[in-house]
């Protein structure tokens, strides 16, 4: 008990200011430079800084061009672009092309966001089809992105617990600038506390946005031409996600749960009451290509969180709970449905904290991993990670020791794919 009470005074020291996004260190796979992704963004902005979509339901006050976002829901939908710098004072794209693809012991430069520029104002519960002239040239914007990105999907990023509207944006942009600037992100700002002392009220307020997210994603597919909406939803963001995913999965009057046209979801770490998870898994499995989630058995924060809420979490889940139907039907998915487990250990990964909570973007095997998955849609298996069953059956993937040398020859497959594509290209405009 003690010893609790220590780690969680550590915690709220930790929590008492939000500490600056710094450039993830970079993915493996950006560490050979025969394989850069950079290189095939033909629209590649070099510059240090970097645009990012947002949308939130925090109430705002202050002057419409540039209101202040509170961590209260408010009964509207704010939707505008960020502009991050990432270094600051004008650093040089070859500066920041360096800290992008080498690994480096070096304090990482950070993320400062410019400015964020409101463009359009929904209300909730609003209509998906008519939301007004201003949205619609929004949604108009994000196509313009798209046009201009190799990665034709459009990505949703949902933060965590604790996390400020400056460093929720930031995580997004950081995630975009490593996808070789090739997607086009929407960061989904939910009304937190930015602040651990107050966990009860990022719990509830995660749980009422579940509505607002599931109408910008309709929105988003009925007025984009997004070819998928995928969805990254990082800890406690998974209390977001989640239930609004189950509510896109639910066919109502004049709404296919298909025409949302649901790309790759992914929770990294998912802060959620592991049995609704399960339940709301269910109420949506089969309209996304593949829903993907990451764990780490010895996570710090969701062994606290598990003590708050009383209840194992989906990202360190304790499978003694579920139920004898629910349990098979995991099982079942595991094996032969779009439902990929990933067991993130310390012993598998070189050099990670065994209790880490930021893996899937401070490790750059986990970040190469959710790259792949991401972007080229690829499975498990392709990715280069190793099968493995439980006693029960279950279904779940590591990352085997030469988990480098497999990455190799994914990406050199990727290159002679490239390469291929870009030949039968020249032969058919010569034709």
């Amino acid at each position: 008990m003690i010893r609790f009470a220590l780690c969680l005074a550590c915690l709220l020291l930790l929590s008492a200011c939000q500490p600056p996004v710094r450039l993830m260190p970079a993915p493996a796979i950006f560490l050979n430079g025969e394989h850069n992704l950079f290189a095939a963004n033909a629209h590649l902005d070099r510059s240090s800084q970097i645009e990012v979509f947002y949308a939130t339901n925090r109430l705002a006050f202050g002057p419409s061009a540039a209101p202040a976002y509170t961590v209260f829901p408010g009964d509207e939908l704010r939707m505008g672009v960020a502009t991050l710098d990432i270094g600051g004072g004008g650093r040089s794209w070859d500066w920041l092309y360096e800290q992008s693809t080498q690994a480096s012991a070096e304090r990482r430069p950070q993320l400062l966001v410019n400015s964020m520029d409101p463009q359009a104002t929904v209300p909730l519960g609003g209509s998906v089809d008519a939301p007004g002239e201003a949205a619609l040239a929004y949604f108009r914007r994000i196509d313009e992105a798209l046009a201009q990105a190799a990665d034709p999907d459009l990505t949703i990023y949902v933060h965590g617990a604790n996390t400020s509207v400056g460093r929720a944006t930031a995580q997004a942009a950081q995630y975009r600038h490593f996808t070789g600037r090739n997607s086009v992100v929407l960061s989904f700002l939910w009304p937190s506390a930015e602040n651990f002392m107050r966990f009860s009220h990022d719990v509830s307020k995660a749980g009422e946005t579940a509505p607002a997210f599931a109408q910008l994603v309709r929105m988003l597919a009925r007025h984009t031409r997004a070819r998928h909406i995928n969805v990254i939803a990082y800890s406690s963001g998974a209390m977001v996600a989640s239930p609004g995913l189950a509510l896109l999965g639910t066919p109502a009057p004049g709404y296919d749960p298909a025409s949302v046209r649901l790309g790759e979801v992914y929770f990294p770490a998912p802060d959620a009451d592991f049995r609704r998870f399960v339940g709301e898994l269910q109420a949506y499995h089969g309209y996304p290509r593949r829903v993907t989630v990451t764990v780490n058995m010895r996570d710090s924060v969701l062994v606290l969180s598990r003590l708050h809420q009383r209840g194992s979490r989906a990202g360190r889940p304790d499978p003694s709970e579920l139920g004898p139907e629910d349990a098979q039907w995991m099982v079942e998915a595991s094996q032969r449905l779009d439902f990929d487990l990933i067991s993130a250990r310390a012993g598998d990964l070189p050099g990670m904290d065994r209790r880490s909570h930021v893996f899937w973007y401070d490790h750059p095997w986990v970040s190469s991993d959710v790259l792949l998955k991401m972007l080229f849609h690829f499975e498990p298996g392709q990715r280069g990670l190793q099968r493995n069953r439980s006693e029960a059956g279950l279904q779940y993937w590591t990352f085997p020791q030469d988990y480098e040398t497999r990455l190799d020859a994914v990406m050199d497959g990727l290159v002679r794919t490239a390469a291929a594509q870009a030949q039968q290209d020249e032969k058919t405009s010569t034709q």
